[in-house]
């Protein structure tokens, strides 16, 4: 597993894992959003998974913890280019949204349920 990190205007970063985000990697994954939300100035965060092919519950958790540290340092985290069995996971778990997925569902409907309050 690596994960890269770019910083691409002032305050807003891209982290690119690269590898499955199972219960074997997730604390590379956990470490660099720890390193990027250390950084003074943060705003935004992506997490670009366009190659992570597989993602489990402990990664999940992981994106959650994040998306809520950095709601709690006023800045956002979210997710971007989930290829389609990540985004089943991020649907099917509902937290596609409170990750910033638009729609969750193929009519374009959240699959988070009413009363769920979106991170940021």
């Amino acid at each position: 597993m690596q994960v890269g990190t770019r910083e691409v205007e002032p305050g807003r970063f891209v982290l690119a894992p690269l590898g499955d985000i199972d219960m074997a990697s997730v604390r590379r994954v956990e470490q660099a959003l720890q390193a990027v939300l250390d950084r003074p100035g943060v705003v935004e965060i992506v997490v670009d998974l366009a190659e992570v092919p597989f993602l489990d519950s402990t990664g999940v958790a992981a994106l959650l913890r994040g998306a809520a540290e950095a709601v709690g340092r006023g800045a956002s985290l979210r997710v971007a280019n989930p290829r389609p069995l990540v985004a089943r996971v991020l649907r099917i778990t509902a937290v596609d949204t409170l990750l910033g997925l638009p729609g969750g569902d193929a009519d374009g409907t959240s699959s988070v349920e009413p009363g769920w309050r979106r991170l940021r």
